[in-house]
């Protein structure tokens, strides 16, 4: 924990702004909770492991020169692009979901008219789709409470998609009311964090989407399913990735046309991320799959290009990093 962290490091590292980020934490260390200090200490052996397979992988995809070029005659070899540079998907969809995600746990009342602004604004910057709303009981959301102003007041604009969240029948219903054309379902790959969501089990909760998934289907609206906690849990903490598979499974087989995966606490890094979609792609198609990575401890990023090198091409955001939840702490 004490021992400086570059050490190993391969040559060239020395003066990099890399290597002088990791000499620090293990100082700040000391100023984080328990929990914050493990995730960091995992995080700062990942980005070691990560800085000697980059400088060994560098050295060996290097240019050769053959006899004659050292003689002066030919020119370098060109050289392929060595085998550990993945391409990366042509285009890639932004769903954004502050208006829904990043708003509903803050403490102040946004009101409507404010919530209307930010989605009109957000839907004129190109975005093709804009999650506006959900219609949960205001009893346990009282953020979302004005679904239904705000889905009325908005200037929906052609070619974007705006849809809401929809936990039961009664949202569902309240959904179809205000004319939406997508809704959302959500569960989770942990037990406990199932239970303190949305006071079921994850069987229970799926059995509760059913019907509001092969309704909404049926009245021609699209439906997208979320996963939480595909890299860890605030209660359980790490979680399989056989878990994840079988929640987006069972919710891409409701008809759920695409699966959002997402690490609520922010705790994955690209190797539980690669380990986790690579398990889900054995059972759902990559163009159905969405990466939902919270960026609590900073790795959203990273984390993000790994799935995309997986070839996810889907990404949710929050505009203005908005987002958390009630039931995850750090998220």
């Amino acid at each position: 924990r004490h021992r400086k962290c570059s050490e190993g490091l391969p040559a060239g590292f020395g003066s990099s702004s890399s290597e002088r980020r990791l000499q620090h934490i293990p100082v700040l260390m000391h100023r984080l909770p328990r929990s914050s200090a493990i995730a960091a200490t995992t995080m700062a052996g990942s980005l070691r492991s990560q800085f000697q397979i980059l400088g060994r992988r560098t050295a060996a995809a290097a240019p050769r020169r053959t006899a004659s070029n050292e003689a002066g005659g030919e020119q370098e070899e060109k050289v392929q692009p060595p085998p550990w540079i993945v391409p990366l998907p042509k285009t890639v969809k932004i769903v954004e979901v502050g208006p829904r995600d990043g708003l509903q746990n803050e403490k102040q009342n946004v009101p409507a008219h404010a919530k209307i602004e930010l989605i009109n604004k957000l839907s004129s910057t190109g975005l093709s789709v804009v999650e506006a709303t959900s219609f949960v009981s205001p009893r346990w959301v009282p953020q979302m409470a004005d679904a239904s102003e705000v889905l009325h007041g908005i200037d929906r604009k052609k070619g974007v998609s705006y849809p809401v969240l929809c936990p039961n029948m009664k949202g569902l219903e309240l959904a179809l009311k205000n004319e939406v054309e997508e809704i959302a379902v959500f569960s989770a790959a942990s037990e406990s964090f199932t239970k303190r969501n949305i006071n079921a089990t994850i069987e229970h909760s799926l059995k509760i989407f059913e019907p509001v998934v092969s309704t909404a289907l049926k009245e021609g609206l699209k439906v997208r399913g979320y996963v939480s906690c595909v890299l860890g849990c605030p209660y359980e903490g790490y979680i399989k990735p056989s878990a994840v598979v079988d929640v987006s499974k069972s919710l891409y087989d409701m008809g759920c046309y695409e699966i959002s995966l997402g690490d609520t606490i922010g705790v994955g890094n690209p190797g539980s991320a690669v380990a986790m979609i690579r398990a889900v792609k054995e059972e759902i198609p990559v163009d159905a799959l969405a990466a939902h990575f919270h960026d609590t401890y900073g790795q959203a990023l990273v984390n993000l290009l790994a799935a995309l090198q997986e070839g996810v091409h889907v990404i949710d955001s929050a505009v203005g990093g908005l987002g958390g939840g009630p039931y995850a702490k750090g998220a």
